[in-house]
């Protein structure tokens, strides 16, 4: 009979033109593609945010503002500090690294956590050494474009010889 050989020719055909598109090399594989996210920067899109506060309680006290991170996504790296700026009636002001401290990378695999801690030092209300700070925000190293908003609600920030507030690097939470 004539039509296996024919049946086995288009099989084999089949499996030939299969098997020549797997050569083993990220490019045009949409499924291989799929997983290329995994180990890149974390977004802000893909985290969970919760935020809790040691405000001070009067000026000259140092206050912190913890920000814990959940990763919703797939595995992925956090390589520098938070970008940290504190918004004000007049303008906006960088928070820069806490002094000493040295940028650490990380890994975070879905449904893992991390924190980063702003520490300020409370400013007497209405005076020309304070920032009334309004709202913070941040950003992640790899995700500069995209910022999470905070209400700051924990009073002024000295600004003596420079505003008086800092950010820590990523640190390990849980497990």
């Amino acid at each position: 009979m004539r039509p296996f050989p024919l049946t086995l020719a288009a099989a084999l055909a089949a499996t030939l033109l299969l098997t020549g598109c797997d050569d083993d090399k990220t490019g045009g594989d949409d499924v291989k593609n799929a997983d290329r996210k995994s180990g890149s920067a974390c977004v802000l899109g893909d985290m969970g945010v919760e935020v809790g506060a040691g405000a001070a309680p009067a000026a000259g006290d140092t206050g912190t503002v913890t920000v814990t991170l959940t990763n919703k996504g797939a595995q992925c790296s956090l390589k520098g500090f938070p970008g940290v700026d504190l918004h004000f009636k007049d303008g906006t002001t960088s928070v820069s690294p806490d002094e000493g401290a040295q940028a650490q990378s990380l890994t975070l695999a879905k449904g893992n956590t991390t924190s980063f801690t702003i520490t300020y030092v409370r400013g007497e209300a209405g005076s020309a050494e304070s920032l009334d700070v309004h709202q913070a925000s941040f950003t992640l190293p790899g995700d500069t474009n995209t910022a999470h908003d905070l209400e700051w609600t924990y009073g002024e920030v000295a600004r003596t010889n420079g505003t008086q507030a800092s950010v820590s690097g990523f640190e390990t939470s849980g497990d």
